[in-house]
């Protein structure tokens, strides 16, 4: 069975999340997208754990489904992000781990011994002054069938291969449990080809997922599977970095996420890693350190060129948002009111989101859309786009629709691998 499936998300218990991210919002949202299984996100958390037994019932093994609609398709797998904080070989780590669990005894089981060590009730993501190493024993000791995927591995702050808090390998931050760790998160900023440059990323699966605080959000970055309907499939496909079951990762365009360039928001001031270079890494207004992001950080511990692709790499494809297409062709802002309209009538038209975005022709969207909305998803296929790449948590912005109607010269390079 083919289906797409969005491990990490958020619930309401999280700091700076809707209201909306419960159950029932991500039930209906999950089907307007065409996510077939979604992670519940912070299951360390008490109150979210409990909703979580209160309202889903089990479905297939280790998968669940709301009580609400047991007739929908949508399921959930148990999953959470922790927080370590920490110092190692005399620096201070921040890193964020995701976790999967296959039941909501190992959850549990987690919960208690998490418990012991820290506050689980002050977040969603719970900040633990633990080892991510030590995270990593205690979980795989409960159960080897948890997965435990370092979060948006380049991410500057939280992610382990950061500019401001990482490592500069996974054996140096997990030694000799590093064989266990079968996975890392490409994050927003990074995409599978940056990560393909760097040893661990040529070694290990490399998963996709929205990291959603919202319910609209859900689905931005997503994994593909072709395998029965479990949990134990998913993480075996996710383990064995299997081509035939894993089938390929939809990623954002990379420049469109927060940290993609280097930068000082405080200056507005974004730089490309060549520029921050001869900069010193240096602010050139003010002085004061550049927040180093995913491009540089890649380039610092690349061994490969641009370009590189290891033998069993697993594919991906590029997407823009399809709110965001809509707003782009129309010249208004995603929130305007004719984009929910143009919205709505797509997805009753296609089924969802991703068929939107992925399956019809020209003439099959201009039947239910607009002309240039229908071109602006042809664009987006196409590569035909451009981009102002993100910095130091300011968001960057893909362009279906430019003055000039080109690529910037890194979307093109990228886009030709990619088509």
């Amino acid at each position: 069975m083919k289906f797409a499936a969005d491990l990490h998300i958020h619930s309401h218990y999280s700091r700076a999340t809707s209201a909306m991210m419960n159950i029932e919002s991500l039930d209906s949202w999950a089907r307007v997208k065409g996510i077939q299984v979604i992670g519940t996100g912070d299951f360390t958390h008490p109150k979210w754990f409990s909703e979580l037994r209160q309202n889903l019932e089990s479905a297939e093994p280790g998968l669940f489904k709301s009580k609400n609609n047991s007739a929908n398709g949508t399921r959930f797998l148990l999953s959470a992000e922790i927080s370590c904080i920490y110092s190692k070989n005399g620096s201070t780590r921040k890193i964020h781990i995701v976790v999967l669990a296959p039941s909501f005894e190992v959850a549990q089981k987690i919960n208690i011994q998490l418990g012991w060590i820290g506050n689980l009730s002050a977040d969603g993501r719970p900040i633990l002054g633990l080892d991510a190493k030590e995270l990593a024993k205690i979980i795989l000791d409960i159960s080897t069938d948890c997965l435990v995927i370092p979060a948006h591995a380049m991410t500057p702050w939280f992610g382990i291969f950061g500019s401001k808090s990482g490592f500069n390998s996974l054996e140096e931050c997990f030694e000799e449990l590093t064989p266990q760790i079968f996975a890392i998160e490409t994050g927003l900023s990074a995409d599978p080809p940056m990560l393909w440059r760097i040893p661990d990323g040529q070694r290990l699966t490399l998963i996709s997922n929205s990291d959603a605080h919202s319910p609209q959000k859900i689905g931005r970055e997503v994994n593909v599977f072709d395998t029965e309907l479990s949990y134990p499939a998913i993480a075996d496909a996710i383990k064995n970095k299997d081509p035939e079951k894993f089938l390929y990762t939809i990623e954002f365009f990379p420049e469109e996420g927060k940290y993609h360039w280097d930068g000082h928001r405080l200056c507005n001031i974004s730089l490309p890693p060549s520029e921050s270079q001869k900069n010193n890494n240096l602010c050139p207004v003010c002085g004061n350190p550049l927040t180093i992001g995913v491009l540089n950080r890649i380039q610092e511990l690349a061994v490969q060129p641009d370009g590189f692709c290891p033998a069993g790499a697993i594919p991906f494809k590029r997407l823009v948002p399809l709110q965001e297409i809509i707003a782009d062709s129309l010249g208004v802002m995603v929130g305007a009111k004719q984009v929910g309209i143009e919205y709505n009538n797509l997805i009753k038209a296609f089924g969802s989101e991703f068929s939107v975005l992925l399956g019809p022709s020209l003439s099959d969207l201009e039947n239910v859309t607009q002309l240039r909305i229908a071109q602006g998803i042809i664009n987006m296929r196409q590569g035909k786009v451009s981009a102002i790449a993100g910095y130091d948590g300011v968001y960057g912005k893909i362009k279906v629709f430019s003055e000039d109607n080109h690529q910037t010269p890194t979307t093109a390079v990228q886009q030709k691998k990619l088509f």
